[in-house]
């Protein structure tokens, strides 16, 4: 996942919680403010009938209870709430808002009534389809009945249906205008999150085109963070070009200085083989001095080879492959008991250096040798815009721990062997780092007792032109 979409999806993640969040708080106060008035309604209508039942409860059961008010005035003769609940008190006067219905408190409020003298409740009444739900406030009061007095309750209720349904269409609005501006939001935070890491991806692109030597990135103008990080990555690749133009200098020196002393072992050892007597013992001790001395020569030579790798020259030219495969078996053929086979399409051309690709070619085929191979196979394939070469044998194999170490410098599958046969550990990485200057690259397959076969892949090319 990109940084850009990590930070998209970061930002509307915080927006989303903070909508839902901003949502439940609106909600809840838009529902403690209407709930708030409407209890103020029904205490205000409450307050009303009893300041009529102030004035004689016997005028009030004569004028009735306000038609659009859900009320009923109930005489309370037995104070057992369980009574209560399940018959309710004895109705003086209903409302004509209620119809055939009743106002009847639970148990528990019946209860909270008569020990504190007032209580709210929600209070269903019967009705065709969904039941009616009122918020009902009920209190005690005291009613002159023809000189006498009753204790009984007022209950005054309203329908809550208006308060739910304001409620539920603030949610709907809510809930779609959240949803557009997330999504505004998401197209927003998208397009300045873009626009505020473009410089940065201007840097990796900078950055992926830098050839194999470092070169300072070009500093974009400003003093923001980004040109501080161009001119840090800029002090870091300028030591970078120190160090390793300091690695490429002593390693051409040292090469350098080390073959004219190895030409003078190898050329004094010789002398001495061949025009003075020896004993067997001083023969066998010359003998190793030499192959020494030419494995070091060796060592020497691709160690130049290596530093110079970043300085090479390739001419690449059309070269049939097929001729470049063919002068390679021709070349190990001489010395070669196997056999080498030649596979390659007639018409296939790619562009590279021959010098170069030979060697990359003989280091591949030598090697399979070195490995025990009786039968070498050199194959190309047509792949349109690239073709690939393959060289395989069925020499002993590599194990799998080791074949991504195969192209590091001075890595050896078996340091011993290897020794014996003279590899010096870098032929790989010489081979590597050729093909990479083509253009190229370079992978390796290998089972155990089976055989290896490394391919690699070259820019295809048309056929060279006529001579004139």
């Amino acid at each position: 996942m990109t940084l850009r979409t990590r930070i998209t999806l970061l930002t509307a993640g915080l927006l989303l919680v903070t909508l839902v969040a901003l949502g439940f708080a609106l909600e809840g106060l838009l529902r403690s403010f209407l709930y708030r008035n409407l209890r103020s309604e029904l205490l205000e209508a409450s307050n009303q009938v009893v300041r009529l039942l102030n004035l004689g409860g016997q005028a009030l059961l004569e004028a009735g209870l306000p038609p659009s008010l859900y009320a009923e005035l109930q005489l309370l003769p037995e104070e057992d709430p369980a009574l209560l609940a399940k018959e309710g008190g004895i109705s003086l006067q209903r409302s004509p808002a209620l119809g055939q219905g009743r106002l009847l408190l639970g148990e528990a409020e019946y209860r909270t009534l008569l020990e504190k003298g007032e209580v709210w409740a929600q209070v269903a009444l019967p009705r065709e389809g969904a039941p009616l739900r009122l918020l009902v406030y009920a209190r005690k009061v005291e009613v002159n009945l023809s000189g006498a007095v009753w204790k009984g309750a007022l209950l005054v209720g309203k329908p809550t249906e208006g308060l739910e349904a304001t409620l539920s269409q603030f949610a709907r609005i809510y809930a779609g205008t959240a949803l557009l501006v997330l999504l505004l939001s998401l197209l927003l935070a998208r397009s300045l999150v873009a626009r505020a890491l473009e410089p940065l991806e201007w840097v990796a692109r900078k950055a992926e085109a830098m050839p194999e030597r470092p070169e300072p990135l070009p500093e974009p103008e400003g003093k923001d963070e980004v040109a501080a990080l161009v001119r840090a990555l800029n002090g870091m690749l300028s030591r970078m070009q120190k160090a390793f133009e300091d690695q490429t200098r002593f390693l051409q020196d040292a090469s350098h200085e080390l073959r004219t002393p190895l030409t003078a072992i190898l050329g004094h050892v010789g002398y001495l083989l061949r025009r003075t007597p020896l004993t067997e013992a001083q023969r066998e001790s010359l003998e190793i001095v030499r192959r020494e001395a030419e494995r070091m020569g060796k060592l020497v030579s691709d160690l130049l080879d290596l530093s110079q790798s970043g300085a090479w020259r390739i001419r690449p030219v059309p070269l049939r492959v097929r001729d470049l495969l063919e002068e390679v078996r021709e070349e190990f053929a001489k010395s070669f008991d196997g056999e080498i086979l030649v596979e390659a399409p007639e018409g296939l051309h790619v562009l590279g250096d021959p010098d170069r690709l030979h060697q990359v070619l003989a280091n591949l085929v030598s090697n399979a040798l070195k490995a025990g191979a009786r039968r070498v196979w050199l194959k190309a394939f047509d792949l349109g815009d690239k073709a690939v070469v393959r060289v395989e044998d069925d020499g002993e194999g590599i194990p799998e721990e080791h074949l991504p170490h195969l192209f590091e410098r001075f890595y050896r599958v078996d340091k011993a062997r290897d020794r014996e046969r003279g590899g010096s550990g870098l032929g790989l990485a010489i081979v590597k780092a050729i093909l990479e200057a083509h253009g190229g690259e370079i992978w390796v397959e290998s089972e155990v007792g089976k055989g290896t076969a490394f391919s690699f892949s070259l820019p295809a090319s048309g056929p060279p032109p006529p001579p004139r």
